[in-house]
């Protein structure tokens, strides 16, 4: 199965999508469709008797221009002059409207639907202009809808011009052309800017790299200006201060403090040097930088958050999935009830024919749902975008939507609350050894060991510039307790309580040590020789400085926290108390982490879990959000999670929550507006204060309203 994808400048709402559907359905070779409506862009599951340039000529053919994409995707937005060359078209038209309009008025005092006045030829060249000038797309479109039977606004618009000219009201027909085209330029404009929201993230990367250029041994090299696009993996580009990172690659030579905002919404530059990752979009200090270029144009951190995002606009949330089916009734079921209001009232002797033809005219025009379904995709996508700019990568409106009911979220405790990294934090010596004497011993004996507390040790000991570490010999690992190996003919240990026990060299002292130790939620490290212990060292990862502040916000936002450890039960409950958890549970396999987040869930009960990504992926998976904060969002992270924390900062957590709330609310707002105003100038109508100005006014009028209360979550700063 091969896909084709068509960008397509006149769909951008249900009724568009409806008719594509309609019109392909005797198409060959068509498996799926696909309807990302925000981006106007088509995709259509081809199988191998499919032929795509078959169904762009069949689209065409509907007045839905399509444009074949690349693989890359991305919107094909109309030319500005073409923008400009619609608004002045349809201010004239308004202009010829307005004078029919006046002249109605002046010569028409009292006119009713439906009596047979003399109009002035004036009147009706003006009309005929307004209608010609603004007009001309909503008969096209309209006419394109009744050849498909699709019930849309083109064809209800139609629909009443039509009707209001058999009534006599030709100057109105006028109006309501020119309005109704008036009115869907600036919902269009509107919507362009929910969908350039994430692409103008991608506007900060720079097109062209200083790329370094040599010739062979003779030539000395120098620096050349090139487009971006060209520049291949393994080159080196330079960035002088000032500039924007123009592709991903890791620093080579200087220093300098780089923002990072564009990316993880870091308010502060962070220090680069040689070894670190730079990003594209990122704006260098006051340092010059060279890195090797680790990812070619199109492949960036940037670009595949931006394609992340542009994935999640195309997933329906589940108010929006509610919304579409809600549409596909409510539609029909106002057409059917316009049809009976024109019939049965005058069949039965109330009131004229001509009177309840209009007042259908008007419930007809109200019927269109484009602001029912406009008022979640924007709210949605606005909620997405705002997230991405603050460097949290949100997978879904699914996900965003669940947000708002969150009542427990889960942490793991090592690189999570923690960074990960343990550092040695005590040394106490049981003798009159020195601790720099003894850190010494500990880290020789531990300089061949691959474990993580061994290099903490190791590296405490260079961070104190006495790490000439002396030859150790006859080492051996033992598995699950620590190491031994002779020094100057002496043998030597390093390890856990338990290997002290084996060894009988443990104390009342070393008990009393380690007690205290464990308690601060520091894990005990002894040093000893065949006779006695020497030494006990604390090591410890330490929290984030941000952790205790998000779990107070989440606290304070009413949601329980618990932290999930596979340390022992007193480190994790030390940790807890430092960050503020009260429930803390230690001693879990990955296993038991997946049962406990399995116990949590219940109905109407969402359950976040928080994780590095990779260790904690069952119970990520099992959670109804998972979170990673892996790596500061590396690539498995960001593949394996439904929520990413790009830069690791955990009081992106309480962010999440307080925008998935604000976004459920205008979600509900939305939608209440919508039906709302659709329903009082039915109402109107039936009381016979209700024109198809009205009528017109209030469904567009809607729709932009619903489009701008949704796009104020673009500036959410939580």
């Amino acid at each position: 199965m091969t896909e084709a994808k068509f960008y397509i400048a006149a769909m951008d709402c249900p009724t568009e999508e409806q008719i594509i559907r309609n019109g392909l359905k005797r198409e060959a070779g068509i498996e799926r469709l696909d309807f990302d409506l925000l981006n106007r862009v088509l995709t259509v599951a081809l199988a191998p008797t499919g032929n795509a340039e078959s169904i762009r000529k069949t689209l065409d053919g509907l007045g839905m221009a399509a444009k074949p994409m690349d693989g890359h995707g991305g919107g094909i937005e109309s030319p500005a002059s073409a923008l400009r060359a619609r608004w002045i078209q349809m201010g004239a038209a308004a202009v010829f409207a307005a004078g029919a309009e006046v002249l109605h008025w002046v010569g028409s005092a009292g006119h009713k639907h439906g009596e047979n006045a003399e109009i002035n030829p004036v009147i009706l060249i003006l009309v005929a202009v307004a209608l010609l000038l603004g007009g001309r797309d909503t008969f096209r479109k309209g006419w394109v809808a009744l050849r498909t039977f699709t019930l849309n606004i083109n064809f209800l618009m139609t629909l009443a011009i039509v009707g209001a000219m058999v009534t006599g009201e030709y100057p109105e027909a006028a109006m309501v052309a020119v309005l109704f085209g008036i009115a869907e330029l600036i919902e269009a404009q509107s919507l362009d800017r929910a969908r350039n929201a994430i692409s103008a993230l991608m506007e900060t990367v720079p097109d062209t790299a200083r790329v370094w250029h040599s010739h062979g041994a003779d030539d000395p090299g120098h620096w050349h200006e090139t487009l971006a696009d060209g520049v291949s993996v393994g080159e080196r580009v330079q960035v002088r201060p000032g500039e924007r990172v123009p592709l991903d690659g890791r620093v080579v030579e200087g220093r300098s403090g780089v923002s990072q905002a564009a990316i993880t919404g870091e308010s502060l530059p962070v220090e680069k040097e040689p070894g670190d990752e730079v990003w594209a979009g990122s704006v260098n200090g006051r340092g010059v930088l060279v890195f090797e270029v680790g990812a070619a144009r199109g492949d960036t951190r940037l670009d595949r958050i931006a394609r992340a995002v542009q994935e999640a606009q195309a997933e329906r949330a589940p108010t929006q999935r509610f919304v579409d089916r809600f549409a596909l009734i409510y539609t029909p079921a106002v057409v059917v009830l316009a049809l009976l209001l024109a019939v049965v009232p005058p069949l039965f002797g109330y009131g004229g024919w001509m009177d309840w033809l209009y007042k259908a005219l008007v419930l007809l025009v109200i019927a269109c749902p484009c602001a029912l379904v406009l008022s979640t995709p924007v709210a949605v996508v606005s909620g997405l975008t705002a997230a991405a700019k603050q460097g949290l990568l949100i997978k879904g409106g699914a996900y965003l939507e669940a947000g708002a009911k969150l009542k427990v979220i889960a942490f793991d405790k090592t690189g999570t609350l923690t960074r990960g990294k343990p550092v040695v934090t005590d040394i106490v010596p049981l003798g009159l050894d020195s601790p720099d004497s003894l850190l010494h011993l500990a880290a020789s004996l531990n300089a061949s060991s691959e474990h993580p507390l061994a290099a903490a040790i190791v590296e405490a000991c260079a961070s104190k510039h006495v790490c000439q570490l002396p030859s150790i010999g006859d080492f051996e690992a033992l598995i699950g307790r620590g190491v031994t190996g002779k020094l100057e003919g002496r043998r030597y240990y390093i390890g856990n309580h338990q290997l002290t026990e084996e060894n009988r060299v443990c104390s009342a002292e070393v008990e009393a040590v380690i007690d205290r130790l464990e308690g601060e939620g520091k894990t005990p490290v002894v040093l000893t020789d065949d006779a006695n212990s020497l030494a006990v060292l604390g090591v410890a990862d330490t929290l984030r400085e941000e952790s205790q502040d998000a779990i107070r916000q989440l606290h304070e936002l009413g949601i329980r926290t618990v932290l999930l450890s596979g340390d022992s039960q007193r480190v994790a409950d030390a940790v807890g108390r430092q960050v503020g958890i009260a429930d803390a549970r230690g001693e879990l396999l990955p296993e038991n982490k997946l049962a406990f987040i399995e116990s949590l869930r219940a109905p109407n009960t969402i359950v976040g879990m928080v994780g590095d990504g990779i260790n904690d992926a069952p119970a990520l998976a099992k959670a109804d959000i998972g979170f990673s904060v892996g790596q500061g969002g590396s690539d498995t992270a960001m593949e394996t999670a439904d929520v990413v924390l790009l830069h690791g900062d955990l009081r992106k957590l309480p962010f999440f929550v307080r925008l998935a709330r604000a976004t459920t609310s205008v979600l509900a707002q939305n939608i209440v507006l919508a039906l709302v105003i659709k329903a009082v100038v039915f109402i109107l109508a039936l009381m016979d204060h209700a024109t198809l100005w009205m009528a017109v006014l209030a469904d567009v009028g809607t729709s932009l309203l619903v489009v701008g209360n949704g796009l104020r979550l673009l500036r959410f700063r939580g």
